[in-house]
């Protein structure tokens, strides 16, 4: 079985290498600042998922500037997607964010603009301005949407119902906008057909995905939990056996966009493994090869 991976997948829409530039848009998340919760969900660090962003100062185009030059080891080309990653990247006044998206997009670097979001975070101006900047370039707004359970939602403190997502992901598809949902895998309690369920809904509901495997973080809920021996992260062998699963159960259309993930080493608690990249990628390889899973001969990248 062979699979769409995001790497073909921007080549043939960009016409060569496109990275990633991860950045901080200066928001929080309702389930921080009190309006659902004030605590996160329970796998969230105080980075907001975006530890690895460059830090808001008010500059757009300076960040765009100081993300590329981290990224010049990778590539010499100028070809990125700016990326609004930490926290809920549309949880702001409309002005603010059109006034921050539009400095972004108009980057002569970005050929394409990523945001962040929770699904419940999406009111109809906010769609319509992202509707208006996916008319100037390509717009891609991935959904943290992690589990399709409603016990596991409740369990990590999601705080919106899977039907918020589905809704969210139609209304921004039905106005051109590329939809990617974030799916982790190995969520406390979640079996593999629970896993399985999710990502088949996945597949009948965005046009991407980025798996992601359970990291516990130093500071968050989840690491307590894993204190008390309510979680048990899945071994390298488990996760990759998993992650084969998962793209057999996906239409062969959909753009995988990440097969797991980067923790930030100072913060990672568990599973020790996966801060092993390299062993990582070889086993991914290597069950992906066995099962004849994947891209030809193309090199697996997280």
């Amino acid at each position: 079985m062979r699979y769409n991976a995001l790497s073909k997948y921007l080549t043939s829409r960009f016409g060569g290498k496109v990275y990633k530039l991860a950045l901080d848009g200066g928001m929080t998340c309702p389930n921080r600042d009190g309006r659902i919760g004030t605590d996160g969900c329970v796998f969230c660090s105080e980075g907001g998922s975006g530890d690895f962003a460059e830090p808001y100062d008010g500059d757009v185009w300076g960040m765009i500037g100081r993300a590329k030059e981290r990224v010049r080891a990778k590539t010499r080309d100028d070809k990125f997607i700016v990326y609004f990653q930490s926290y809920t990247n549309t949880y702001a006044p409309t002005e603010y964010l059109r006034t921050l998206f539009t400095a972004a997009i108009s980057h002569p670097s970005a050929v394409a603009l990523s945001v962040g979001t929770r699904p419940d975070c999406l009111p109809p101006d906010i769609l319509d301005l992202l509707g208006a900047l996916n008319a100037q370039k390509p717009v891609f707004v991935e959904l943290g949407l992690q589990t399709v359970n409603a016990r596991t939602a409740r369990l990590i403190r999601r705080g919106y119902e899977t039907e918020v997502y589905d809704k969210a992901a139609e209304n921004l598809r039905s106005r051109g906008i590329n939809v990617v949902a974030h799916v982790i895998l190995g969520l406390p309690g979640e079996t593999k057909e629970d896993m399985l369920e999710t990502v088949r809904h996945v597949g009948r509901t965005a046009d991407g995905i980025k798996l992601q495997l359970l990291h516990v973080l130093r500071g968050t809920e989840l690491e307590k939990m894993y204190g008390r021996g309510e979680v048990i992260p899945l071994s390298l062998e488990e996760y990759t056996e998993l992650l084969a699963d998962c793209v057999e159960a996906l239409p062969p259309d959909i753009v995988i966009h990440r097969l797991t993930g980067d923790a930030p080493k100072r913060l990672l608690v568990a599973p020790s493994w996966s801060a092993d990249k390299k062993r990582v990628l070889g086993a991914i390889s290597a069950t992906f090869e066995r099962r004849d899973v994947g891209q030809g001969g193309n090199r697996i990248r997280i």
